[in-house]
């Protein structure tokens, strides 16, 4: 019994033994990497709405307005009446396509259907959830929506490719 006890008791005092601390495996990448990413980022930013522009002077026929968002856009039907726009937590119901930046259809009206849409509580098209807020019951709106904005460098998995831009015409039916 007492030999037990002096086990236990040595065991005890080796266990508790000051430890060092294990050094990661890996290391974390340097700060300078991130700062050198977010430096492309910006660059290929800059790429993208340069070509926006282009499309945008070449469209001499209509008047866009750039959000602060980083989305451009032009009315195709304009409601001048003082109507409500949709708000957060707001059902509401529209038509839209998707083109590319030269007006090639991508999906249409038709393959796209009418969409109910909960303003800002469902997963949704990040340029076109911040323009529905800017439209009235019956307006029709043309929006140009860096990649960035719209499906980012991974694309919708089908039609849609990595870091494209895209336009897209929305028809607001009616705010629930």
């Amino acid at each position: 019994m007492r030999y037990r006890f002096l086990f236990i008791a040595m065991i005890i005092f080796l266990s508790c033994s000051k430890m060092e601390p294990r050094r990661p495996i890996h290391q974390k990448p340097s700060t300078t990497l991130y700062f050198e990413a977010m430096e492309e980022n910006k660059r290929l930013n800059q790429i993208e709405d340069e070509k926006i522009l282009k499309v945008i002077e070449k469209d001499s026929l209509n008047l866009y307005l750039q959000s602060s968002s980083g989305f451009w856009y032009t009315y195709i039907k304009k409601i001048e009446q003082d109507l409500p726009t949709p708000k957060k937590g707001d059902e509401v119901v529209l038509m839209y396509n998707i083109t590319d930046l030269k007006d090639a259809i991508i999906y249409s009206k038709e393959e796209l259907g009418v969409k109910n849409y909960i303003v800002d509580k469902e997963d949704f098209i990040s340029g076109l959830q911040k323009g529905i807020k800017l439209m009235k019951i019956g307006e029709t709106i043309t929006f140009v929506i860096p990649s960035y904005s719209a499906f980012g460098i991974t694309g919708d998995g089908d039609k849609i490719g990595i870091n494209q831009s895209i336009k897209s015409t929305v028809t607001l039916i009616n705010i629930k």
